[in-house]
């Protein structure tokens, strides 16, 4: 009863609805968000005419907790509004949402004086079915969240949801007589289809048929992540994600023909239900064939994205040894 759900028309929107509610609860805010953070956001502060700051990342793609607070305690005389990313765009990073609630506590920035909109995208959709792993919930002090429809759930046309508190939802609203209803949207029409086959997605396969995709996701992603890895490719995965990052391939004809989405001097592959191991497989095959017939990409500059993949807080699998005391 507290909170507005509605369909959108993509994540975007979403994006655009949970900034706007931000904006108007906040108007002398500040947005902080990180660099790796889907375009819309940036995109809605400059709708909006906000300040907007764009945060360093970490190597792996989250926030920089320690600037994000010195930017905070910099500017403490105005309200903070803060985009947190559950999962960037192409590394699929998780921003702690708990540490940056630390992190407003012990600037002691009351509750009344911070706004929390959480870009959910794809992995939103897929969290809550991941075994152990961190919990966003309105039971938190958050005020919004976007999904995206059209990615883990499957439908065919792009759509959304978007979710936020409804005093803030009352501060857009808008009575309109000829339509006998009110304006809380983004957009005006919208497409029925999208409601219902969102409703049948989730029927269909219910919260077993969904943790069962999330589990083949997950486990398929690192199976791609350790056949690159062993085929002698630079290649990262985040914890919490089944975007798996690499180096981009020297041959265009071959980014093409799989739909590799390319940053820099990397790209990456979104591991969704129909991407099977035999489909690696395959994929590998050719990258191997690409590496014997153009060579292997070198970093752009020594800040690149492929630099960044070989820092060492992605973790690793190379153990130094201590010693066997078992035999000693």
């Amino acid at each position: 009863r507290r909170l507005l759900r509605y369909v959108t028309t993509c994540g975007t929107e979403g994006n655009l609805h949970g900034i706007l509610l931000a904006r108007e609860c906040h108007p002398d805010g500040i947005l902080y968000s990180s660099k790796e953070t889907h375009y819309s956001i940036f995109k809605a502060a400059r709708y909006y005419r906000m300040d907007a700051k764009a945060i360093p990342t970490l190597p792996m793609g989250e926030i920089d907790y320690d600037i994000l607070a010195a930017e905070i305690e910099k500017n403490r005389d105005r309200p903070v509004i803060i985009n947190v990313n559950i999962g960037t765009t192409v590394k699929g990073a998780v921003d702690n949402l708990d540490r940056i609630l630390r992190i407003l506590n012990n600037l002691n920035i009351p509750r009344e004086r911070f706004h929390i909109h959480c870009d959910g995208a794809l992995f939103a959709m897929m969290m809550p079915f991941v075994d152990f792993a961190p919990e966003i919930s309105f039971k938190k002090p958050i005020d919004s969240i976007a999904v995206s429809g059209h990615k883990m759930l499957g439908c065919p046309m792009p759509c959304g949801v978007t979710i936020a508190r409804k005093e803030h939802v009352k501060k857009v609203e808008q009575r309109i007589d000829y339509l006998n209803s009110v304006d809380t949207t983004i957009m005006g029409s919208r497409n029925g289809q999208a409601a219902l086959y969102l409703w049948y997605s989730l029927r269909k396969k219910g919260v077993s048929g969904i943790k069962r995709d999330v589990v083949h996701c997950m486990e398929t992603a690192q199976y791609l992540r350790n056949k690159l890895t062993e085929a002698g490719f630079t290649a990262r995965l985040n914890d919490l994600s089944s975007t798996v990052v690499l180096e981009r391939p020297m041959d265009d004809a071959l980014i093409k023909r799989w739909q590799l989405a390319c940053e820099e001097d990397i790209a990456h592959v979104v591991v969704m239900p129909n991407v099977t191991r035999g489909k690696i497989d395959k994929f590998v095959e050719e990258l191997l064939e690409c590496k014997e017939k153009f060579g292997r990409m070198t970093p752009a500059r020594d800040e690149s994205p492929l630099n960044k993949l070989a820092c060492t807080s992605w973790g690793g699998n190379v153990v130094a040894p201590v010693g066997d005391f078992k035999s000693q």
